[in-house]
């Protein structure tokens, strides 16, 4: 790989980090901590990731228990919950917040998969978009006398093979989604 090329994988690598950190946010049957990772509490005056003002534990595959740092925090956090779009109810007991994570319907199931693939295209289609953009450079590169005529077909293969690889990922990471959705 060229110094041209590298920093055009390095953005295929965190358009794929991406595809990962949204579908974290995506809800399943099951219990997650990292559901809880987008969600921002007023804290103080200022707002702040939940995972920041409270530990979150699963002890049971339906069931999640948040437990405030700060017990003058527990009816900021329900509120911040209740207006999330994961659609919980929680509870507290004064102490802790407890969420029973409900089942999916098949509908919904199927709502959030076409979600996960929607997700999963704009991924594919960012990864391309890049390919295209050091395809670019690698020509503007030729053109300059920076790299010889065999060098950028050498390197328009390698960024070929990387941009099939990082499409690959992003089908297996989908693939692996739909599954959790559907097993839920």
């Amino acid at each position: 790989m060229s110094d041209i090329v590298t920093p055009h994988i390095e953005r295929m690598k965190k358009s794929v980090a991406n595809l990962k950190e949204e579908f974290n946010s995506i809800r399943t049957g099951r219990a997650s901590a990292s559901l809880f990772d987008k969600i921002r509490v007023d804290c103080y005056g200022d707002k702040s990731p939940l995972p920041q003002v409270a530990s979150i534990s699963i002890p049971e595959a339906r069931l999640v228990v948040i437990q405030p740092w700060d017990k003058g925090l527990i009816s900021e956090i329900e509120k911040a919950l209740q207006k999330s779009e994961l659609g919980l109810n929680p509870s507290n007991d004064g102490k802790v917040i407890r969420i029973a994570i409900p089942p999916l319907t098949e509908e919904r199931r199927k709502d959030l998969v076409k979600q996960s693939k929607a997700l999963a295209e704009q991924s594919r289609v960012a990864v391309r978009n890049i390919r295209r953009d050091a395809n670019d450079a690698l020509k503007k590169a030729q053109k300059n006398g920076e790299i010889t005529e065999d060098g950028l077909k050498a390197e328009e293969t390698s960024l070929q093979k990387s941009t099939d690889s990082f499409i690959q990922e992003i089908n297996k990471i989908l693939d692996e989604k739909e599954k959790e959705i559907m097993e839920g």
